[in-house]
C-alpha cells in the first residue's frame, strides 16, 4: 500500500528531477547503486507506526506497508528489499521505519535480511517504539511510567542532527489529570555503546538525563531508537515528526512539510447579532423562534479598529479582513451618514488583508422558511426547491466588489467567503449545491471559494472555483463579551441535568462537561482549549485558514487570548528558521491543487524517483510537479546559470519544482 501527498502543474512531457550531491568521482558514480525515494514501513497495527505513516502522507512523501498482523503479506527478504535494474544494484526504500527494534525476532531470516539491506546500502532505520536496553544502545530503564507533563529537551546533538528547527522544548501534553496519555521510558547510554541522545528529560529522582529518541551506530548501521509511544495527533510527536522524517532520509525527499496559521475575521463592518441568556438563543438569528426578539447587536467601535491594527502590527500578523461593505452604509444610515469604524480600517487597510464577504450576508443557498427552528428550504407548488437566484448571488458580489473599490480597499476578486459558506451544501436541510452558484461566480470570476471545514473537510471543485475549507473557532459570533460565551457554552455543552440544552447527550460528536464552567470559564478552560485545537492544526501542515468574527474584536475582544496564546506557544517552541506561513485565500487554494495532484499521481505508482551517486532523477506525468525537501544552499541549473530551489524553512529548502524553460528536466545542485 503506499502513501502521500502534494501537487502541481507542469510543463508538457515527463517530469525528471535530478538533485545533485556533493561531488564524487565520476569511477564512483559508475558503481554507485541506486537508491529508490521510497519508505518501507513495518507496521503491527500500534499507534507509532501508524503516525510516522500519517506525517508521511502529510508530506508526500511516498512509502510502501507491511502489515505484519496480516498472513498475506509480503516476505521482507533480499528480493523484497534489492534487485538490479540495468546490470545496477537497487535499492527498494531510502529508510526502513519498524514498530521496534526487531519485530521479526532475534536470527530471524527477515531480520537478517533487513540487517544486510541497510549495510550494504547505508539505509537508515527508525525504531518507531522499543524498550531501552542493549540491544539498542541503552542500559536498562531508570525510568519507566507516564510521561504527561514531561518537559523534554532537544540536545545539541540532535539539534545539529535533525531537529535544529526546534528551540530545545519539547513538553509532553497533560489535557486531562485523569487519563496517561504517554507512556515511555528513560535510559542512559550503554558503556561502550555508539548511542547519542537527541532527546533527554530528566531521570526522576536522579538529577541525570535519559534519552527519549537517539541514534544508535552498530555493525555499519544506524537506527534512530525512540523510547516513548504516541499517536499522530499528540504534541510531542508533532514536534518532532518533521525531524524524524528528516533523519531517517537524510536531508532530502520528496514531500514538504511547513507550519501554517491564517485568520479570517468574518462580518467586517456588519454588526453581529448578540446571544440572549434569558432566552438561550439569539434574537435576529435562525435559532430563535419567530425571531426571538429585537436583536441586541455586536460591532466593532473605531477603538476596536485602532486596536487590531496595533495587535497585528506588534504581533508581525496579517488577519483577513472578510468584509461586508453594505454594513457600513446601513450603519450610516442610522448614524447621520458617518462610520467611524470604517474610516478607521479604511485608514489601515494595507496591514491587512481583504476579502470579498458579499455586500449585505444575505444566505445564497435555498430560500431559508424559518418559521420553524431549524429552518427549512422554502418550496414551490410542484414541490421543487426554491432557491436564491443567479443574478442574486452575482449582485452581492460585485456590489461589494464595487464598495471595495470605491474605499481603496486592496482585493483579489478571485477570493470569495459567502455568508454562512451558503450557496453551498448544508446538511440536513440543503443536500446540494445550489445550482445558481456556479454561474454567478463565472461571472465574477471567482476561483477561490470559502467552506466551512467542520461540514468538508475536502477541497472540491465548483463551477471554476476551488473550495478553500476554513477551520471554525469555537469562539462564538455572538459573543462579544467572556460572560456571553460562558453562559453559550454551558447551554450548548451541559446536559439538562445541570441546566443545560442537553445537546451533548447522545451525540456522536459532542461531549458533555462534567459540570457547568464557572464565571472564569472562557480563560480557564475556553481559551486553553480553542487554543490547543488551533496549534495542532499549525503542526499538521494543514495551510487552511480558521476564521472568527469582527464580534469577537469587539468589546471584551475574546479573541485575543486565543490568537495570542497560539502565537507566543509557537514562538517559544520554534526557531525563527521555521515561521509560521500566513498564506492569503487564493495561495492557499493553489497549495491544495497541487497536493491532490500529487497525492493521485504517487497513489497510482506513476512517480518514480531514485538517486544514482550524486544524482536523483524523479519522473512524474505530465502535468504535475513535484514537491520536495533538500539541504540549505540547493539551486536549480538552468541552460545557463542557476536559480535557487523553493525557499529556506526549518533548516532545509522546500518548495514545488517545475522545469526551467527549454528543458524537460530539474537538476538541483547541492552545497558542498
Amino acid at each position: 500500500m503506499n502513501r502521500s501527498t502534494g501537487a502541481a502543474a507542469v510543463g508538457a512531457g515527463a517530469l525528471f528531477l535530478a538533485l545533485s550531491l556533493p561531488t564524487a568521482p565520476a569511477s564512483a558514480a559508475d558503481t554507485a547503486p541506486r537508491i529508490d525515494l521510497r519508505v518501507l514501513v513495518v507496521t503491527d497495527g500500534g499507534p507509532a507506526t501508524a503516525a510516522i505513516a500519517a506525517e508521511l502522507d502529510s508530506e508526500g512523501t511516498p512509502y510502501t506497508t507491511v502489515d505484519l498482523t496480516q498472513s498475506n503479506r509480503p516476505v521482507i527478504d533480499a528480493a523484497f528489499l534489492a534487485d538490479t535494474v540495468g546490470g545496477r544494484a537497487r535499492a527498494k526504500f531510502q529508510a526502513v521505519v519498524l514498530p521496534n527494534d526487531n519485530p521479526f525476532g532475534a536470527g530471524s531470516a527477515e531480520s537478517t535480511a533487513l540487517a544486510d539491506f541497510e549495510k550494504k546500502f547505508a539505509i537508515p532505520q527508525v525504531d518507531a517504539y522499543t524498550y531501552a536496553k542493549a540491544d539498542v544502545g541503552e542500559q536498562p530503564p531508570q525510568f519507566a511510567g507516564i510521561l504527561d507533563g514531561t518537559e523534554a529537551q532537544v540536545t545539541d546533538a540532535g539539534k545539529s542532527a535533525a531537529f535544529g528547527y526546534l528551540s530545545g522544548s519539547v513538553p509532553f501534553e497533560n489535557n486531562s489529570p485523569d487519563v496517561a496519555e504517554s507512556y515511555g521510558y528513560l535510559a542512559q547510554p550503554a558503556a561502550g555503546a555508539d548511542f547519542t541522545p537527541y532527546v533527554e528529560a530528566e531521570i526522576p529522582g536522579t538529577g541525570q538525563k535519559g534519552s527519549l529518541v537517539g541514534e544508535y551506530k552498530h555493525d555499519g548501521r544506524r537506527e534512530l531508537v525512540v523510547n516513548f509511544v504516541y499517536n499522530q495527533y499528540q504534541q510531542q510527536f508533532r514536534l518532532l515528526a518533521r525531524g524524524i522524517v528528516d533523519w531517517m532520509t537524510q536531508g532530502m525527499h520528496l514531500g514538504a512539510s511547513r507550519n501554517y496559521f491564517a485568520v479570517h475575521v468574518d462580518d467586517v463592518f456588519l454588526a453581529d447579532d448578540r446571544w440572549n441568556s434569558d432566552l438561550n438563543c439569539t434574537p435576529g438569528d435562525v435559532d430563535c423562534p419567530g425571531g426571538g426578539g429585537t436583536p441586541d447587536e455586536i460591532r466593532m467601535t473605531a477603538a476596536d479598529a485602532q486596536y487590531a491594527a496595533q495587535w497585528s502590527k506588534q504581533r508581525g500578523f496579517t488577519l483577513d479582513m472578510v468584509f461586508n461593505g453594505g454594513g457600513s452604509e446601513m450603519f450610516k444610515q442610522d448614524n447621520g451618514g458617518s462610520d467611524a469604524l470604517a474610516a478607521q480600517l479604511i485608514a489601515d487597510k494595507a496591514t491587512y488583508r481583504w476579502v470579498n464577504h458579499t455586500y449585505d450576508h444575505p444566505f445564497l443557498g435555498c430560500v431559508q422558511d424559518v418559521s420553524t427552528v431549524p429552518w427549512k428550504c422554502a418550496t414551490n407548488a410542484n414541490g421543487t426547491t426554491q432557491w436564491v437566484t443567479q443574478a442574486k448571488i452575482s449582485q452581492e458580489i460585485s456590489d461589494n466588489r464595487g464598495w471595495a473599490q470605491r474605499a481603496g480597499l486592496p482585493l483579489n476578486r478571485a477570493e470569495l467567503v459567502t455568508g454562512e459558506h451558503s450557496g453551498l451544501k448544508v446538511l440536513p436541510q440543503q443536500p446540494e449545491d445550489n445550482p445558481n452558484l456556479s454561474g454567478a461566480l463565472s461571472l465574477n470570476g471567482v476561483t477561490s471559494l470559502a467552506s466551512d471545514a467542520s461540514r468538508e473537510s475536502e477541497q472540491r471543485k465548483v463551477g471554476p472555483a476551488l473550495t478553500v475549507p476554513r477551520h471554525p473557532m469555537n469562539v462564538f459570533y455572538n459573543a462579544g463579551k467572556a460572560a456571553e460565551m460562558v453562559d453559550e457554552y454551558n447551554w450548548i455543552y451541559t446536559s439538562k441535568a445541570d441546566g443545560g440544552s442537553g445537546i451533548c447527550e447522545g451525540s456522536a460528536t459532542t461531549t458533555c462537561l462534567s459540570q457547568p464552567l464557572s464565571a472564569d470559564g472562557y480563560t480557564s478552560y475556553i481559551v486553553p482549549l480553542e487554543a490547543r485545537t488551533a496549534f495542532g492544526h499549525v503542526l499538521g501542515n494543514d495551510p487552511d485558514p480558521h476564521y472568527i468574527h469582527q464580534s469577537n474584536l469587539a468589546e471584551d475582544r475574546i479573541a485575543y487570548p486565543v490568537l495570542d496564546s497560539v502565537l507566543d506557544k509557537y514562538a517559544s517552541l520554534f526557531t525563527s528558521s521555521t515561521p509560521i506561513e500566513n498564506l492569503p485565500m487564493a495561495q492557499i487554494a493553489t497549495e491544495m491543487k497541487q497536493r491532490a495532484a500529487w497525492r493521485a499521481a504517487v497513489a497510482a505508482n506513476k512517480v518514480t524517483a531514485y538517486r544514482i551517486g550524486t544524482t536523483v532523477t524523479v519522473q512524474a506525468p505530465s502535468g504535475v510537479a513535484v514537491t520536495a525537501t533538500a539541504p540549505t544552499g540547493t539551486v536549480q541549473q538552468l541552460a545557463l546559470g542557476t536559480k535557487t530551489f523553493g525557499s529556506a524553512y526549518a533548516g532545509r529548502q522546500s518548495g514545488w519544482v517545475t522545469p526551467a524553460l527549454l528543458q524537460t528536466q530539474v537538476t538541483l545542485r547541492l552545497p558542498n
